[in-house]
């Protein structure tokens, strides 16, 4: 039996990372990508070495559409097929809205949701000729909550959610589902570099008393990606905590 094809854009590390092993875990052979060919090799190496699928790493700027729309002919050529799509690239540039360089807004919206447009055009295709797919799309709680000197990024995982409503109408028919998880805070290598009072701060807004892992959020992506997830579309699943409910 033919294993299904994930794609994860942003999956050197991280969340992305995780997302990708998780994936793996469940069977799926996978095409990764992210900004340097070094990393994502390296990345896609251990990951098929320990999971034992094929695994294809690529360097991709998602915010070009030329390049993220050959990416995904690329890997349906390949693999014969495309099943999953999972949007988790993205950057931040963080400043005061008064302060904030155009370049500044601009590069966040090319990267977080310019890029979650263009792959979830190019996979449309492939999906829609097998009458199945799923659509992922990593948000974030600050899309729902707001966030001082975020507000390019805040307006970018808004649009996210915005866009998974959009198009889960459009292509549910088609036995395609689109939704998005939206994480709150995430222990990551940044966050590990805080020291006891800077994380005590944070756990202090949690009612959970702690930040999630990525593991947690690879495992709700995992679910939204399956089978069992069959009737869940246009929706944003939270990941938080209790942080915003």
């Amino acid at each position: 039996m033919t294993r299904e094809v994930a794609i994860v854009t942003g999956a050197s590390r991280g969340i992305g990372r995780k997302i990708a092993e998780k994936l793996a875990k469940e069977g799926m052979d996978l095409a990764i990508c992210g900004t340097r060919e070094e990393t994502i090799t390296a990345a896609a190496e251990a990951i098929a070495a320990e999971c034992g699928v094929m695994v294809h790493g690529q360097a991709v700027d998602v915010a070009d559409h030329a390049q993220i729309q050959q990416f995904v002919r690329d890997v349906a050529k390949q693999f014969s097929r495309v099943d999953v799509l999972v949007n988790n690239a993205g950057i931040t540039r963080d400043g005061l809205a008064m302060r904030m360089k155009p370049e500044e807004w601009q590069q966040v919206l090319n990267t977080n949701l310019n890029s979650v447009f263009f792959a979830s055009q190019a996979v449309l295709r492939p999906m829609m000729k097998a009458k199945y797919g799923r659509i992922i799309n990593i948000s974030s709680v600050v899309a729902a909550m707001g966030n001082p000197g975020q507000a390019n990024y805040c307006a970018s995982k808004g649009g996210i959610d915005a866009l998974t409503r959009s198009m889960a109408r459009e292509v549910a028919s088609r036995n395609i589902t689109v939704n998005a998880v939206a994480p709150g805070f995430i222990r990551t290598d940044m966050t590990d570099q805080l020291d006891d009072k800077g994380r005590a701060a944070i756990h202090d807004q949690i009612p959970a008393g702690r930040m999630g892992t990525p593991e947690e959020v690879a495992s709700a992506v995992a679910f939204l990606a399956s089978s069992e997830a069959a009737y869940i579309t246009g929706q944003v699943l939270h990941v938080n905590g209790g942080l915003y409910c």
